[in-house]
């Protein structure tokens, strides 16, 4: 398993060693102790794990839920194929604003790691597309939040074509709504969260 940092700081690409033969494959797809060991302390729990199911061109996100009790991600795709975005909203970050895109799909396998404070996305890139989260928190909807697939600010290049969009995320504000709403979490308080770890 090969694990690398993203060029958003703390967010992670894992890439498992598939073992291969007639029968078919065989792979690790979560390690904890590994990531430990990139991230420096002891990843959360996984408590919860979230599958969903995409058409071509479904857009999901920008989704992300506050701190204290915000959401660490792991996110794979196990069937089919998504353009994956991650996206730095820890207010007071040095990085914040910045986003990398991965693709996860059915044959490398890939997975992202994503930190508490982080936003998180993606686009069906195949006719269906399965994918399976886990996450440490479980689900709180008075604190999950998104901000806006095509907010300017950020400027996540999407494939052309993808706007599928649940009425949920066509209506999710502008990033300077989150922003003054006071729904973003500060970048201490979520370093924070690790420094106990």
């Amino acid at each position: 398993m090969r694990i690398s940092e993203l060029s958003v700081p703390r967010a992670l690409r894992i890439s498992p060693q598939p073992h291969a033969d007639s029968r078919g494959v065989f792979l690790e797809w979560y390690r904890p102790d590994l990531l430990a060991e990139v991230l420096g302390h002891r990843p959360p729990d996984m408590i919860q794990g979230n599958l969903s199911v995409s058409a071509r061109g479904v857009m999901r996100g920008i989704h992300f839920a506050q701190v204290p009790h915000g959401q660490a991600k792991y996110v794979t795709c196990v069937s089919g194929a998504v353009l994956d975005v991650v996206v730095d909203l820890r207010a007071g970050s040095p990085a914040f604003g910045r986003w990398e895109t991965v693709r996860l799909d059915d044959s490398e396998r890939a997975a992202v790691y994503l930190p508490e404070g982080f936003g998180h996305g993606l686009c069906a890139l195949t006719e269906h597309a399965t994918v399976s989260y886990l996450v440490s928190r479980a689900y709180e909807p008075e604190r999950e939040h998104s901000v806006h697939v095509h907010e300017p600010e950020l400027a996540i290049d999407w494939p052309t074509g993808a706007d599928l969009l649940s009425s949920r995320d066509r209506s999710a504000p502008s990033l300077s709504e989150v922003r003054a709403r006071g729904l973003l979490t500060d970048y201490r308080e979520c370093l924070a969260l690790t420094s106990g770890v």
